[in-house]
Order: structure tokens, then sequence, then C-alpha cells
């Protein structure tokens, strides 16, 4: 009776669960491969798909040797759905690669000019014509991780100005000496190959 009470848990438990953590592990990694396949990171897609290759064929030959029990099934499209989620966040957590920020902000923009050199170390600015008058258009590259405090303070500008984030597939060489600036978001030298 005891050897029963074992397998069952076995089969209906610690399965399943294995199949959800490969699932999950697994389509993290796919998520993971997509983004750095975007960003250009050619040395590290490979690696990564080789872990993410064999961890998915441990999830799948678990449950084709469990055809019969409906947990499989169940924890392999949970384990998939858990896996995007759980992907979205890491990636979000990395904050890999850097985002452009395009301001348009009307009239006197001598308070934005100041916001802008002290949170970036670089800018370039073009004065144009919207459709109520002047406007200046700053187009600002930052990294990632330092894209929240750059628009925190551009939400804190009265009025406040328009601005879209775009992602940048890669950086090339800046004129600006990333020692002569004090400001967190700096470009700094040649693109260097990921």
């Amino acid at each position: 009776m005891q050897n029963m009470i074992t397998f069952d848990l076995f089969v209906w438990v610690f399965i399943p669960t294995l199949i959800f953590l490969a699932r999950t592990i697994d389509v993290s990694l796919a998520t993971m491969r997509h983004i750095l396949v975007f960003k250009g990171y050619r040395k590290l897609v490979p690696a990564l798909a080789f872990v993410e290759a064999m961890i998915l064929l441990l999830a799948i030959t678990q449950t084709m040797q469990n055809l019969d029990n409906a947990a499989a099934f169940l924890a392999f499209a949970g384990g998939f759905s858990a896996g995007t989620y759980a992907g979205m966040v890491l990636e979000e957590k990395l904050a890999l690669g850097y985002q452009l920020v395009r301001v348009i902000a009307p009239g006197e923009t001598e308070g934005l000019t100041e916001l802008v050199r002290e949170k970036a170390a670089g800018h370039t600015s073009v004065k144009a014509a919207g459709n109520t008058g002047p406007v200046s258009i700053f187009l600002i590259v930052s990294e990632r991780k330092r894209l929240k405090s750059l628009v925190e303070a551009l939400n804190t500008l009265k009025p406040k100005p328009f601005y879209t984030v775009e992602d940048v597939r890669s950086v090339g060489s800046s004129f600006f000496n990333p020692r002569s600036h004090s400001g967190p978001i700096v470009m700094e030298g040649a693109m260097n190959e990921k």
C-alpha cells in the first residue's frame, strides 16, 4: 500500500512539477534569446539556445512518457505560460541596451535643457515648428537601466513635454567624452561587438 502512494505522488506531483519547472526555465530562456538576438549579442545566443533546447527536450520527454497523465499536460502548458511571464520580468529587470528618447517641448526650454544636462551627459537639440508655434526637439540616447529616472524627471516639468521612447539596436562611436560629463547617462567610445 505504501508503494502505491509513493508511486502516485511521483506520477501526479513530482513529474508534473519537473515538467512545469523545465518549461518555465525553457521559455524564459527563449524570451531572453529572442531579445539578445535583436540586441546583437551573437556570442551569447548560441550557448543560450543549446541550454534551452536541452531543457525543452527534458520537458517533452517527460510529457510523452506520461501521456495518460493529465497533470503532465497541464504542467506543460502552465510552464509555458509562467515562462513567458518570467521571461518578460527578467528582461525588464536586466534592462539591456539603449533607448532613444525624443522629447518635443513647446516654448522656453531652459528648464528642460538644464534637466537633460543633469540627467544625461549628451543630447542633441533642434529648433522646429509645431502646430501651436516654435518647439525644441531633444534627442537623447539613454541606457535602458537609467531611462526610468530620465522619464520621471521629464514628467516633473511644467508644461509636460511630449516624448517618445524607441529601442536602439546598437550605438556607434560618440564625440562625447564620458570623463568630461558628470551626468549619469553617458555615451561611451566606439561600439563593441557583443
